[in-house]
């Protein structure tokens, strides 16, 4: 006698779903990392830029080259302002992936401790089977012997 979990079905799925969310959330993972990334080598850019516009000021410096470097830092400073939104966007989307993960684990452990209790019942069900045909075997042994 085999055992058969009636809801295997479910709890493959169940299985896919919490892979296919962990690949999911592990993609998010890596896009807010390299979106960090960039926005700290950015902010990185700014500071470098920032101090080199000080020594220069301390040196002298032309107002083209301030101009220059004003604008660019405002054009950087427009760029971080953009990858701080797409930082917070992939930071939102890498938390709802990791609640998305816990659900799926959650309900997949459920059928899994459905699945132990069921092969605790069969097993358990098989083992009184068992003395069962057992107590039928020694009865029909004492009846003959008890016939000889």
């Amino acid at each position: 006698m085999n055992y058969n979990f009636k809801f295997q079905k479910i709890l493959n799925l169940r299985e896919r779903e919490k892979e296919e969310a962990f690949n999911l959330y592990q993609d998010s993972v890596r896009n807010f990392e390299e979106s960090a990334e960039k926005l700290f080598d950015l902010l990185k850019k700014k500071e470098n830029l920032e101090h080199y516009m000080s020594e220069q000021l301390s040196q002298g410096f032309s107002i083209l080259e301030i101009r220059h470097y004003q604008h660019f830092i405002s054009n950087l400073e427009k760029t971080i302002e953009h990858h701080q939104i797409v930082v917070m966007n992939a930071r939102n989307k890498m938390n709802w992936r990791e609640e998305e993960l816990k659900e799926s684990n959650i309900e997949m452990k459920k059928y899994e401790k459905l699945k132990e209790r069921n092969y605790k019942s069969y097993m358990k069900e098989i083992s009184q089977l068992e003395n069962m045909q057992l107590d039928e075997i020694s009865a029909i042994q004492y009846f003959h012997r008890e016939g000889n």
